[in-house]
C-alpha cells in the first residue's frame, strides 16, 4: 500500500508540474518525445537493423523499427501537426522531422515495390499503402502530409505520388450514386466518419496547390452528404457509419469518428476561398457539429470513448480533435469567442489526465473497426503513446497557446 501510495503521488506531482508548463511547452514535450524515439530504420529477423533498404541482406526479411515510421494514415497526420508547430514555433526540428519521414519511406521503398511487381510473399510488406492504393485510408491523410511538405522540398517523386493520389481519390475511389465516398468492406458499401478526413483535407489542398475548383466543390460535397448519412439529430452527434446494404445507421457515436468529421471540415476551412458558395453551408455544418458536442464534455474536460456513454472510458485522441477544432474556429474568427472555454478544459483535462512527465500520451484509442454492437466501441484497448494520438495532441495545444497569445488572462 505504500509502494501504491508513494506511486500515485509520484503520479500526482508529475501532472502538477506538466499543468504548470506553458501551452507550447508542453506540446514541444509530446513532439520532442516523437522526435527522440522516432527509428527510421529496419529490423530484420535475423535481429539486425538496417537504415537503407539497399543493405539488407538477400533473404533477411524486415519490418520498419517502430510505427511512427511507418505509412499510414496517422503518420500523415502526425506530419501535418508537426510542420504546424515548426510554423508556429519557427523551430525546423519539427518539419525536418516530417521530411524525414517522407524520405524514410521514398528512398527506400523501391525494392519492396519490385518484390510487390515480381507476386513475392513478403511479411508485412513496408510501406505497402505507399506502393498500393486501395482504400482512402490508404492515401488520403499521407497525401495531405506529402502536399504540405511538398510546399518546401519540391522532390519529383513527391509530386507523382500527389499526382496518383489525385487521381485515385477523384477518380477511383468507390461512391454511392450520388457521389459520396464509401468502402468495399467489411460491406458494400459502408459509408465511415474517418473517410471523410482520409478524403476531404487532401481534397482541399489539391484545389489550394491546382486551383482547380472541382476539388474544392468535392470536399464541400462530401461534407454535406456525410451528414446526411451520420448526423444524429436527436443525439447531436455523428454515428461511426452507414450500411448502405441495409439503410441504417450504426449504433455508436465513437469519439474519434466525430473528430474526423470535425478536422475534416476545419482542414477545409483552411483552405477554401472565402467566395466559394459552399463555404458558408461547411461554416454552418461545423457550428452545429460544436454546439452537438459540447454538452458530453465530462467534468475533467475529457470526452468519452462513446461520447454519449459516461460509462466508457475517457479518451485522449477525440478530446484532442475537439480541442483543436474549437480553438481553431475561435482564432480564426469562424465562432463565437466564449466557446473557446469548451477547448480549454479539454486542453487542462489532457495535460493533467493523459500526458506523462516525458511527454508521452495515455489512453489513445487503437485503431478500430465497424461494429454493430457498442460493446465493442466500449471494449476498444488503449495504447501508451498510440500515434492515433500525437498529431491531435499538438494541433491541440498549438491552437490553444495561440489562443493565450492574443488572449492573456487580465492580471487581477
Amino acid at each position: 500500500m505504500k509502494k501504491l501510495a508513494l506511486f500515485c503521488l509520484g503520479m500526482s506531482m508529475g501532472s502538477l508540474a506538466l499543468a504548470q508548463e506553458s501551452d507550447i511547452a508542453i506540446v514541444r514535450k509530446v513532439a520532442d518525445h516523437l522526435i527522440a524515439h522516432a527509428g527510421f530504420k529496419f529490423i530484420g529477423d535475423n535481429n539486425q537493423t538496417y537504415t537503407s533498404s539497399k543493405d539488407i541482406p538477400a533473404g533477411v526479411k524486415v519490418k520498419v523499427s517502430d510505427p511512427t515510421s511507418n505509412w499510414h494514415y496517422p503518420n500523415g497526420v502526425t506530419n501535418i501537426a508537426m510542420m504546424d508547430l515548426a510554423a508556429y514555433t519557427k523551430d525546423s526540428r519539427y518539419s525536418d522531422y516530417a521530411k524525414r519521414h517522407l524520405d524514410f519511406a521514398f528512398d527506400n521503398s523501391k525494392p519492396f515495390e519490385l518484390l510487390q511487381q515480381q507476386n513475392k510473399k513478403y511479411p508485412s510488406f513496408p510501406f505497402n499503402q505507399l506502393i498500393n492504393f486501395r482504400v482512402l485510408d490508404d492515401c488520403g491523410a499521407m497525401g495531405a502530409s506529402v502536399l504540405d511538405v511538398y510546399q518546401q522540398v519540391k522532390r519529383p517523386e513527391y509530386k507523382t505520388y500527389i499526382d496518383n493520389a489525385a487521381n485515385h481519390i477523384f477518380s477511383k475511389q468507390e461512391r454511392l450514386p450520388d457521389g459520396t465516398f464509401c468502402r468495399p468492406n467489411p460491406y458494400q458499401w459502408t459509408i465511415w466518419g474517418d473517410d471523410l478526413y482520409m478524403s476531404v483535407p487532401f481534397l482541399a489542398r489539391m484545389g489550394k496547390l491546382t486551383g482547380d475548383k472541382k476539388y474544392y466543390d468535392d470536399a464541400v460535397k462530401q461534407v454535406l452528404q456525410f451528414s446526411k448519412y451520420l448526423w444524429d439529430e436527436k443525439a447531436g452527434l455523428y454515428v461511426h457509419y452507414y450500411y448502405e446494404d441495409l439503410k441504417r445507421q450504426g449504433v455508436a457515436h465513437w469519439g474519434r469518428a466525430n473528430g474526423w468529421v470535425m478536422m475534416a471540415k476545419v482542414q477545409l476551412l483552411n483552405f477554401l476561398p472565402k467566395d466559394h458558395p459552399g463555404r458558408a453551408a461547411v461554416l454552418a455544418d461545423l457550428t452545429r457539429q460544436i454546439l452537438g458536442v459540447a454538452p458530453y464534455q465530462s467534468a475533467s474536460g475529457i470526452f468519452h470513448q462513446v461520447l454519449d456513454k459516461t460509462d466508457s472510458y475517457t479518451e485522449t485522441s477525440a478530446t484532442a480533435m475537439f480541442a483543436y477544432c474549437i480553438a481553431r474556429a475561435v482564432n480564426e474568427g469562424w465562432l463565437d469567442k466564449r466557446y473557446i472555454t469548451i477547448a480549454e478544459r479539454a486542453w487542462e483535462g489532457i495535460v493533467k489526465e493523459k500526458i506523462t512527465e516525458d511527454g508521452m500520451l495515455k489512453d489513445v484509442c487503437i485503431g478500430t473497426n465497424t461494429s454493430a454492437d457498442i460493446t465493442f466501441y466500449y471494449n476498444r484497448p488503449t495504447e501508451l503513446n498510440d500515434f492515433h494520438g500525437i498529431g491531435p495532441v499538438i494541433e491541440a495545444g498549438i491552437e490553444v497557446a495561440r489562443y493565450h497569445a492574443a488572449n492573456p488572462p487580465k492580471k487581477k
